[in-house]
Formats: C-alpha cells, sequence, structure tokens
C-alpha cells in the first residue's frame, strides 16, 4: 500500500517539501485537507475556551481517510496542534512537523523606519514524540 502523507497546518506544501517527504519519508501520495476543512483549520476562533467540537470535523476526515503508518503533516494552533498529534498516536498515524532555517533581513529607510523580511527554508521533518 502506498504511504500518505495527509496536510493538516496553513500553508501550501513547497516543492522542496514534497520532494523531501517523497525522498525522507517514503512518502507516495501527499492529500490536502479539502477546501472547507482547510478554511476551518485557518480560522479557529481565538475566543473559544474548548476546540475539540470545532475541529471534529477534520478529525472525522482524518479518521475516515487515513490508515496506520500514513504520515500527517500538522502546524497551526497550538492547541489544534496538540489534539490532532494525540489523534493520530491513537491512529497509529506518523504526525511530522517541518523544521525550518529561519533569516531575517532588515532594511534601513531614510526615513527612519526599518523593514524587516523573513525567509523561512525546510530543513527536514521531524516527529511528534510521545513524552
Amino acid at each position: 500500500m502506498a504511504a500518505k502523507m495527509f496536510l493538516i497546518f496553513n500553508h501550501r506544501i513547497t516543492a522542496f517539501q514534497e520532494a523531501d517527504a517523497r525522498r525522507q519519508l517514503a512518502v507516495e501520495q501527499i492529500v490536502e485537507l479539502p477546501p472547507g476543512l482547510k478554511d476551518l483549520w485557518r480560522h479557529i476562533p481565538p475566543e473559544l475556551f474548548e476546540i475539540r467540537g470545532f475541529l471534529s470535523p477534520i478529525m472525522n476526515w482524518l479518521d475516515e481517510q487515513a490508515t496506520p503508518g500514513d504520515h500527517v503533516l500538522i502546524q497551526g494552533d497550538f492547541g489544534a496542534c496538540f489534539l490532532m498529534v494525540n489523534l493520530a498516536l491513537q491512529k497509529g498515524l506518523v504526525p511530522v512537523y517541518s523544521t525550518t532555517l529561519r533569516e531575517a533581513v532588515e532594511e534601513h529607510r531614510a526615513d527612519g523606519s526599518v523593514e524587516l523580511t523573513h525567509r523561512f527554508k525546510h530543513r527536514m521533518f521531524r516527529r511528534y514524540m510521545k513524552p
């Protein structure tokens, strides 16, 4: 059976990340969240005290689509990541996140302002581990 990587994060996967997933993790298929669920993940209300119910459509989707051994790239809201990582571990999935090299470039303007540009470069996928 072909290994899959399910994407639960706010960005588009880069070509470099996809190539690394295929090389490092032996992933053969990348599966994105459906548009409605992607929007849900991007807009977790900050005023909710408990988000499990809010995330249940994403949890159900992952439960229905993924099989043990599949990878899940999980990044975003800390509490939501915690819940999704726990679900993935319970289901025998392999939760991972992307590590990055971060570069900041400051440009001092004539008007006294400073423009700060950040560049993020994917380095590798790291597994979330049980404590």
